[in-house]
């Protein structure tokens, strides 16, 4: 086991160790019912302007983290920002939730910039890195991931 892993509970269990008492995280964590998120989210004045502001990422990525102490702070990035960053058009309707441009033949995934999508990602490793860097000791960082039928679906 690697060692940095060996106080954080939550890789602890993952990797199959009993632990006492098992470790909490909450699926969703940084969301609408907390009013600091909602004082962050307005600050950053749009959805994917919070996914793309490490500063703004971060914080609402540790803010369950302080509030609760749980021993997970869930990366808070959007499963959509993958599809942005590849160039394709996204956006978030207030009061509706996401929209995704269809694509509808071989022209558009053609169009898609696979490219140039690592450095328009790149703020979303800003925030780990930073987010990384300030969770409290014993805490784990963890996120979720697209797999290859979830971006297509979306």
């Amino acid at each position: 086991m690697d060692p940095s892993s060996q106080s954080k509970p939550m890789l602890r269990i993952l990797k199959g160790a009993a632990v006492d008492p098992p470790p909490v995280w909450l699926m969703r964590q940084a969301g609408r019912y907390l009013p600091e998120y909602r004082a962050v989210r307005e600050k950053a004045g749009s959805f994917l302007g919070l996914c793309y502001t490490p500063e703004l990422a971060a914080e609402v990525t540790l803010q369950p983290v302080r509030r609760y102490g749980l021993d997970a702070a869930i990366l808070f990035a959007d499963i959509l920002v993958i599809c942005d960053a590849l160039g394709q058009r996204v956006s978030f309707v207030e009061g509706e939730g996401p929209r995704l441009e269809p694509i509808r033949d071989a022209d558009g995934f053609e169009r898609l910039d696979v490219a140039g999508a690592a450095a328009r990602y790149e703020p979303v490793l800003e925030t780990v890195r930073r987010a990384k860097a300030e969770l409290p000791n014993g805490t784990a960082l963890i996120g979720f991931a697209g797999a290859p039928w979830t971006v297509p679906a979306t």
